[in-house]
C-alpha cells in the first residue's frame, strides 16, 4: 500500500497572489494530488500526493505548463559495488525515489550515476541514503571540481589494488586445492594435496575472505528482497563448498545420497571464486583503459600559473585562485592555464589535445588562447577571460563525461532483460537440480548439485550490463581525441538513421570571412564615396557582410563616421542615418520594399550572383547609389567532404540566406544536391521541419547564433566549434575545429560505436542463451562455467577497446 507522500518543489516566476492561485490551480488539477499550498515569499510549493502513484515529473510538468519555471540541476555521483545490469536498474530505481529527483541514469562502466534533481530539494544525504539503503556504496558528490574527480579515481585505484591482492592470494591458495582435486588424472600430484581436511583449510579463506565481496553484495540484495549476480555467485560457490564441507566433516550425512565415500568439490568452489575475481580484475583494468581519454583531458588542466601583479611583480599561484581580468604570463613550453586574450607578444600554440589539429596555431595580440594548450615558442602575456567551468577545456570535459554517463536507447532492451534475468535463472537452476535429482542416473544428488551450481554461475549477466557503456566510453573518448565531442549515447544512435545532411553556408561551407571584391556605382558616384556611406552605416552592425564593408573602407583608409540611427532588418539588410542622410544597404527584396529603382545595377548584380558572389545594393537619400560585390571563400576541403558524403549515401543540402542564383553557383561548384536559399534566420528551423515532413532524417551542420534553433530541431545537430557557444549548446555533436572533414569523423565514429554496441549485446545474449542449456544438461562443469562467465565480461570490454585503434578516413 502506498504511504502518504508530501513533496516540496521550488517555483520561479511568481510575482503576486494571482500567480500563487494559478500555480495552486494547476497543481490541484493533477491526478493524484490531494492538495497544494504555494508560498510566494519562499517561492516553493508543497504538494500532498496522498497515497497515489503520481510522480514528481507530473507535478513539475503541471507547474511549467502554467507558465512558471521549476529550477533543476544535473549532478554526478559515484556508486561503488555495482557488478551487472540488474545492479544498474536497482540503483536507478532507488535514486529516482529520492526526494526531488527527476531522473537518474547509471553507468556500470564508470561506476557513476547522473542525477537530474530539483534545486534546493535534493541533498547529498538523500542520494547517499538512497544508494546505501540498497546495499551499494556512495563514493562522492561530483559538482565538477578537480578534487572530487580525483577522489573518484583514487577510489577506483584502491579497489583495483584490493582486487589485485585478493586475486594473488586466492590463486596461491587455490592452486594446491585444484591439484588435489585432479589427483586421479595427475598421478604425480602428492597424495597429501588430495587430503579433504587440507583442501578445507586452504579453500575456506578463498571462500570467505577472497570471495567476501560476493557475500556482502548478495546479503545487501537479500535485505531488500531482491537478487543480482552476486546472489548467483554466492549461492553457486557456497553450494559446492558446503556440500564438500559436509562430505569432509560429516560424511555419514550423505550415505543415502552417494555410494561409498562422498567426493569433495572444494576445487570447484575455489575455481569459481578465483576465476570470477580474475574476470573482475581484467574487467577493472580494461575499464581504466577505456576511461583513459577522460584522464588525459583532466591531465590537461594546469595547476599553477604565473600572475603579473599591478605593481609589475610576478608570482606563481594556484589556478583556483585566479579570476577573470587577471593578467598571466605564458612562458615557452608551458601549458596555458586558462582561456584568455593575448595583450602582448606572440607564439605558436599547440592545440592538438583539444582540437585534434596537429599543426601549431600562430597567435598574436588580440587572439584568443585556450587553457590546456601548450605554448610552443615565444613568451606572451594574456588577460584571463574565462575560469572554472566556463573554460573551453571544462566544457569539453563536461560534454565527454555527460556522454560517457548517458544511456543509449538500444540499452533499454538489455536493462529490461536484466531486471528479470536473475530471478529467472534461479528458477531454471532449481528446476535443473530437481530434474537431475529425480530423473538422473542414481545416485543423482552430486550431479544435481553440480548442474545447479553450473547454471547459477554461467548465467551472471555481467557482460549484458557492460556491453553498451564500455563502447560509449571508448567511442566518445576517441572522438574527443579528434576534436569531435558527442553529447550523448542517444545522438550516436540517431546518427545511424540520417539520410540528409544540411550544411549552413557562411562559416560552415565557407571560411566565414567575406570580403568586398568589386563594385559598380551610378553616374556621379565614386567607389570611395560609396564605401564611405556604406561603411559608416555598417559601423553599428555585427553582421559578417557589414564587417566586410567596414574592413574594405579601413583598407583604403576611408574615414567613416558613426550613424546617428541604425536599424537592422532581419534577412534584408540595414537602415541608417549618416550625416543627416538616409542610407539603405541590403538585397533586392529590401530595395523593392523601399521602392528603390535599381536600373542597370540589377543586371550587374545578377551576373555577380551567377559567379557565387553576394551583391549588396546601397541607396542614399532614397535613390540607388551602387552595388558592392562580396564573396566568402569556400573551404579547401568542402568539395572532397561532399564527395565523400555522397559516397556514404547521404543527400547533401545547403541552407543560406543568399539569393537563389548566388547559392546555386556555390552548390554547382561543390556538387551539392539541394539548395535552400533566401532563408531568413528565424526560418532555418522551419526548413528543417519541412525536410522532416518529407520523411527525411536530417543532420544540420552550422556555427552561428541563428543556427541554434535549426540545430535543436534537426534529428542530429552538428555545431562547428569555431562558432558560438549557443550553437554548441543546441547541438548533439560539436566539432572543435572548423574543418569539415570532422563531419566524416563524427559519422564514422558513431557508426563504429553503435556497431560495437550491437556486437557486444549479441555476444552477451548468445553467451547466455547457448551456455545455460549446456550447464543444465550437465555438459558444462561449474569450473568451466566460472571461466566462461569471467571470459564473457572481459571479451565485451576488450571488444570495446578495439575502437581505440579507430582512425578517420583520409580524404587526401
Amino acid at each position: 500500500m502506498n504511504q502518504e507522500r508530501q513533496i516540496t518543489i521550488p517555483v520561479e516566476g511568481m510575482s503576486c497572489a494571482s500567480c500563487v492561485a494559478k500555480v495552486e490551480k494547476a497543481l490541484t488539477h493533477v491526478d493524484g494530488v490531494d492538495s497544494a499550498a504555494v508560498n510566494l515569499a519562499s517561492h516553493r510549493a508543497t504538494v500532498d500526493l496522498g497515497g497515489s502513484g503520481t510522480g514528481i515529473s507530473e507535478v513539475v510538468d503541471s507547474v511549467e505548463s502554467a507558465g512558471y519555471h521549476v529550477p533543476r540541476i544535473t549532478r554526478t555521483i559515484g556508486v561503488s559495488g555495482m557488478s551487472c545490469a540488474s545492479c544498474v536498474a536497482r540503483v536507478e530505481k532507488a535514486l529516482k525515489g529520492a526526494p526531488g529527483v527527476m531522473s537518474a541514469s547509471v553507468n556500470l562502466a564508470t561506476q557513476k550515476a547522473t542525477v537530474e534533481q530539483l534545486v534546493g530539494v535534493t541533498t547529498t544525504a538523500d542520494l547517499k541514503s538512497a544508494v546505501e539503503g540498497i546495499g551499494y556504496k556512495f563514493i562522492h558528490s561530483d559538482e565538477g571540481s578537480d578534487a572530487e574527480t580525483l577522489t573518484q579515481e583514487a577510489v577506483q585505484n584502491a579497489e583495483f589494488r584490493s582486487l589485485t591482492t585478493k586475486l594473488i592470494i586466492g590463486a596461491i591458495l587455490a592452486v594446491p586445492v585444484i591439484l588435489g582435486g585432479m589427483r586421479e588424472l595427475l598421478p604425480w600430484v602428492p597424495e597429501v594435496l588430495a587430503e579433504p581436511y587440507l583442501m578445507l583449510v586452504l579453500a575456506t579463506p578463498v571462500q570467505f575472505w577472497v570471495g567476501w565481496q560476493f557475500y556482502r553484495g548478495a546479503w545487501a540484495m537479500a535485505r531488500n528482497r531482491t537478487t543480482d549476480m552476486n546472489t548467483l555467485i554466492a549461492l553457486g560457490s557456497s553450494s559446492a563448498y558446503l556440500y564438500s564441507l559436509v562430505a569432509t566433516v560429516w560424511p555419514e550425512l550423505l550415505e543415502s545420497a552417494v555410494e561409498g565415500a562422498p567426493p569433495v568439490y572444494f576445487e570447484t568452489a575455489v575455481v569459481i571464486i578465483v576465476l570470477i575475481l580474475m574476470g573482475r580484475w581484467l574487467e577493472a583494468r580494461a575499464k581504466r583503459n577505456a576511461s583513459s581519454a577522460m584522464r588525459s583531458l583532466m591531465g590537461l588542466q594546469a595547476r599553477t600559473a604565473r600572475i603579473i601583479r599591478r605593481d609589475g611583480t610576478e608570482e606563481d599561484v594556484s589556478v583556483d585562485t585566479l579570476d577573470v581580468g587577471n593578467v598571466l604570463r605564458a612562458r615557452p613550453g608551458e601549458r596555458i592555464a586558462l582561456d584568455g586574450e593575448i595583450i602582448d607578444g606572440a607564439a605558436a600554440i599547440d592545440e592538438s589535445m583539444l582540437t585534434g589539429e596537429s599543426l601549431p596555431v600562430d597567435k598574436v595580440v588580440g587572439d584568443e588562447v585556450v587553457g590546456g594548450s601548450v605554448n610552443g615558442s615565444g613568451g606572451f602575456t594574456f588577460v584571463v577571460t574565462r575560469t572554472g567551468r566556463d573554460t573551453v577545456l571544462s566544457h569539453i570535459i563536461h560534454m565527454v563525461e555527460t556522454a560517457q554517463g548517458s544511456k543509449a536507447p538500444i540499452q533499454r532492451l538489455a536493462d529490461v532483460v536484466a531486471s528479470y534475468f536473475v530471478p529467472a535463472v534461479m528458477g531454471v537452476a532449481l528446476l535443473t537440480f530437481l530434474g537431475w535429482y529425480f530423473f538422473g542416473d542414481q545416485p543423482s544428488f552430486v550431479p544435481a548439485v553440480l548442474a545447479f551450481v553450473a547454471v547459477l554461475i554461467i548465467a551472471c549477466p555481467c557482460a549484458l550490463g557492460l556491453a553498451t557503456p564500455t563502447a560509449i566510453m571508448v567511442g566518445t573518448g576517441k572522438g574527443a581525441e579528434y576534436g569531435v565531442l558527442i553529447r550523448g549515447a542517444e545522438a550516436l544512435e540517431r546518427m545511424k538513421d540520417i539520410d540528409t545532411i544540411v550544411l549552413d553556408k557562411t562559416g560552415t561551407l565557407t571560411v566565414g570571412q567575406p570580403k568586398v571584391v568589386g563594385s559598380m556605382m551610378v553616374d556621379g558616384m565614386t567607389e570611395r564615396e560609396l564605401l564611405r556611406g556604406a561603411a559608416s552605416a555598417e559601423r553599428g552592425s555585427e553582421h559578417p557582410l557589414g564587417q566586410a564593408i567596414v574592413d574594405k573602407a579601413a583598407d583604403l583608409e576611408i574615414e567613416t563616421i558613426a550613424p546617428s540611427e541604425f536599424q537592422p532588418i532581419a534577412g534584408g539588410g540595414v537602415k541608417a542615418s549618416v550625416d543627416g542622410q538616409s542610407v539603405l544597404i541590403g538585397n533586392s527584396e529590401l530595395m523593392k520594399a523601399e521602392n528603390i529603382a535599381l536600373g542597370d545595377l540589377a543586371s550587374y548584380a545578377a551576373g555577380l550572383a551567377e559567379m557565387g558572389q553576394t551583391p549588396l545594393f546601397v541607396a542614399e537619400a532614397g535613390k540607388a547609389a551602387g552595388v558592392l560585390s562580396i564573396a566568402d571563400v569556400v573551404k579547401d576541403e568542402a568539395k572532397a567532404v561532399i564527395r565523400r558524403l555522397h559516397g556514404m549515401g547521404y543527400r547533401v543540402a545547403m541552407l543560406t540566406g543568399d539569393n537563389e542564383a548566388t547559392a546555386q553557383a556555390i552548390a554547382d561548384q561543390l556538387g551539392i544536391d539541394e539548395v535552400i536559399a533566401g532563408v531568413k534566420p528565424d526560418g532555418k528551423a522551419d526548413e528543417i521541419v519541412r525536410l522532416q515532413s518529407l520523411g527525411r532524417s536530417v543532420a544540420m551542420v552550422g556555427d552561428g547564433v541563428n543556427d541554434a534553433p535549426a540545430l535543436a530541431q534537426a534529428d542530429v545537430g552538428i555545431a562547428m566549434g569555431t562558432g558560438t557557444d549557443v550553437a554548441m549548446e543546441s547541438s548533439d555533436v560539436t566539432l572543435m575545429r572548423g574543418d569539415l572533414r570532422n563531419i566524416i569523423t563524427a559519422i564514422e565514429l558513431s557508426g563504429r560505436t553503435l556497431r560495437t554496441i550491437k556486437q557486444n549485446l549479441f555476444w552477451a545474449f548468445i553467451y547466455n542463451v547457448t551456455l545455460i542449456p549446456l550447464a543444465a544438461f550437465g555438459i558444462l562443469s561449474p569450473m568451466f562455467a566460472a571461466g566462461a562467465m569471467a571470459l564473457s565480461s572481459v571479451s565485451v570490454v576488450t571488444n570495446s577497446l578495439r575502437m581505440k585503434r579507430f582512425r578517420p578516413t583520409s580524404l587526401s
